[in-house]
C-alpha cells in the first residue's frame, strides 16, 4: 500500500471520528446547558427530560436499522445522509424557540446520529486492517469516552458564555467541512455482497424493542424502577427482544444475522461496551450531580473539572491499544475494570464540602484511565472479527450496546442516589452508597469480562478473521 494510501486512510479516520466527536458530545452537551435552557424557553421537568431523552431514544432505537442499511445500500451514502439529517437538526435545535421545536429537532438528530454512527465504524473497518485496524479503532474508542467528557466541558462554556444555542450551532461548521471532504477520500460503492433490501418487520421490531429499553431506563432513572408505567415498558420491551429473535429466525434477509451473535468476540465485545459505558456515564452523572449539589460548583467549574478526565481517557485508550496488540483484550479488559473499581472506591469517600480537585479528580481520572483502555477492547474485539459484509451490523450493535449501557448506568446510579440529587439530609450518603454500587459492579465485571474475553490478540491479518 502506497504512503499516499496510508495518509489518505488516515485522514478518513481524522474525518469519521469528528463526526462521531458531534454524536458522542450531544449525549452530554445539553445536560449542563438544560437550567439555561429551561429558563430562556420556560419549559417544565417534563420537556427538560424530553430534550435529553428524544435523542437518546432515536439514536439508540435506530442503529441497528443504521448498521444494516450501510452494509445493505452505501456505507459512504448513508453516512452521509445521516451527516446532513444530523447538521440541519442541530441548527435547528439551536433556532428553536419552544419545547415542542426543540424536542422534535433533538429526535431528528438522533436519527441522523442512528445513521452516521455504524457507517462510520463500518467504513473504518472496511478501510483498516491488521495492526492499522486496531489503532483506528483504539482512536474512535477515545472518542467514545473523552467525547462524553469533554460535552460536559463545552456545555459549561456555552452556558456561561455565548448562550445555549451554541452547544447545538457548534456542529454546523464541523458537519458541512467533514461532508465537503470526506467524499473524496473515501470513494462511493455499495456493500460488497449488497442484499437488495432491508427486513422492514424486523426493523419495527427493534426499534420498538431497544426505544422501550431505552424509554423505561430513562423512566427509571426519574421514578424509580416500580414507578408510574416503567416495568410495564421494561417487560415490553424485553417481550419483544424475543419476538424480534423470532422473526429473524424466519426471514430469509434478516436485519441481524442470529449467526453473528453467537460469535463469542461479538458477544464479548457488546457486553464489555455495555459495561463500560454504563460505568462511565455513571460517573459522569454522579461526579456533575455532585459537584454542582454538594460543592456548589457552577456549570463552568464543573465543566473545567471534567477537562483532565477527558485527557486521561484519551491517554487510557492509547495505552489500551498498545496493550491489546501485545497481550491480547483478556488482562487489558480486566486491569481496565479493576481501575475502574478502585477509583470509585476513593470517590465513595467524597465529603460534604471542601476542594472538587482533591475530593474528585483522584478517583474520576483513575477510573477514567481503566475505562479508556476497555473501550478499546470492547471495539477491537467486536469488529476485529467482522467480516466486510456484517461490519455496519456490528457496529449498529455495538453502538446500540454503548447508548443502553450509558442509560442504564445512569438509571441504577440515580435510583441509588435519589437522597442526593433531591438535596436530603444525607446528601453525601446518597453519592457514597451509588459509587460504592458502581465499585462493585465494576469488581464484578471484572472479573466475568476476563472469562468471556477470548485469549490472545486480536488477529493481525489484511482480512477478517472469524471465531466463536
Amino acid at each position: 500500500m502506497s504512503q499516499t494510501v496510508v495518509r489518505a486512510n488516515w485522514w478518513v479516520l481524522v474525518l469519521l471520528c469528528l463526526a462521531q466527536f458531534m454524536v458522542i458530545l450531544d449525549v452530554t452537551v445539553v445536560n449542563v446547558a438544560l437550567p439555561v435552557i429551561a429558563t430562556e424557553l420556560d419549559l417544565d421537568r417534563e420537556a427538560l427530560t424530553w430534550v435529553v431523552t428524544a435523542y437518546t431514544l432515536c439514536f439508540g432505537g435506530l442503529m441497528l436499522l443504521g448498521g444494516r442499511l450501510s452494509d445493505a445500500i452505501s456505507r459512504r451514502g448513508v453516512f452521509l445522509a445521516g451527516l446532513a439529517v444530523f447538521t440541519v437538526a442541530s441548527l435547528a435545535s439551536g433556532l428553536a424557540e419552544s419545547a415542542t421545536a426543540l424536542v422534535a429537532a433533538r429526535a431528528v438528530q438522533g436519527v441522523g446520529a442512528a445513521m452516521l454512527s455504524p457507517a462510520a465504524m463500518s467504513i473504518i473497518t472496511t478501510t483498516f486492517h491488521g495492526p492499522d485496524r486496531n489503532r483506528a479503532l483504539g482512536v474512535w474508542a477515545a472518542i467514545a469516552g473523552a467525547g462524553a467528557a469533554v460535552g460536559v466541558l463545552l456545555g459549561g462554556l456555552f452556558a456561561a458564555g455565548p448562550g445555549w444555542e451554541w452547544v447545538f450551532f457548534i456542529n454546523v461548521p464541523v458537519g458541512v467541512f467533514v461532508a465537503a471532504v470526506l467524499p473524496r477520500l473515501v470513494p462511493a460503492g455499495r456493500g460488497e455482497r449488497s442484499r437488495g433490501k432491508v427486513d422492514v418487520p424486523g426493523a419495527l421490531i427493534a426499534v420498538l424493542a431497544v426505544g422501550a429499553l431505552i424509554y423505561a431506563l430513562v423512566r427509571a432513572g426519574d421514578t424509580g424502577w416500580s414507578g408510574g408505567s416503567t416495568p410495564y415498558v421494561l417487560v415490553a420491551g424485553l417481550v419483544l427482544l424475543v419476538v424480534f429473535v423470532v422473526v429473524e429466525r424466519k426471514v430469509a434477509e434478516p436485519l441481524v444475522r442470529l449467526e453473528l451473535l453467537t460469535r463469542r468476540p461479538v458477544v464479548a465485545g457488546n457486553l464489555v461496551m455495555l459495561a463500560a459505558s454504563g460505568l462511565l456515564l455513571a460517573n459522569f452523572f454522579l461526579n456533575s450531580q455532585y459537584l454542582q449539589h454538594v460543592l456548589r460548583l457552577d456549570a463552568l467549574e464543573t465543566g473545567l473539572i471534567f477537562l483532565p478526565v477527558a485527557l486521561v481517557i484519551g491517554i487510557g485508550t492509547h495505552v489500551g491499544v498498545r496493550a491489546v496488540s501485545r497481550f491480547g483484550g483478556r488482562p487489558v479488559v480486566a486491569a481496565g475494570f479493576g481501575l475502574a473499581a478502585v477509583g470509585a472506591v476513593l470517590l465513595a469517600q467524597v465529603p460534604d464540602s471542601g476542594n472538587a480537585v482533591f475530593a474528585v479528580l483522584p478517583g474520576f481520572v483513575v477510573s477514567g484511565l481503566g475505562l479508556g483502555a476497555t473501550f478499546v477492547t470492547a471495539t477491537t474485539t467486536a469488529m476485529a472479527h467482522a467480516g466486510p459484509n456484517d461490519a455496519g451490523t456490528t457496529s449498529g450493535l455495538i453502538n446500540t450496546g454503548h447508548e443502553l449501557g450509558a442509560t442504564l448506568g445512569i438509571a441504577v446510579v440515580s435510583t441509588i442516589a435519589a437522597l442526593g440529587l433531591q438535596g436530603g439530609g444525607d446528601a453525601v450518603g446518597g453519592f457514597a452508597a451509588a459509587f460504592t454500587a458502581t465499585a462493585v459492579a465494576a469488581a464484578v465485571i471484572a472479573v466475568g469480562a476476563t472469562l468471556l474475553v477470548p485469549a490472545g490478540r486480536p488477529p493481525a491479518t489484511d482480512g477478517p478473521v472469524f471465531a466463536h
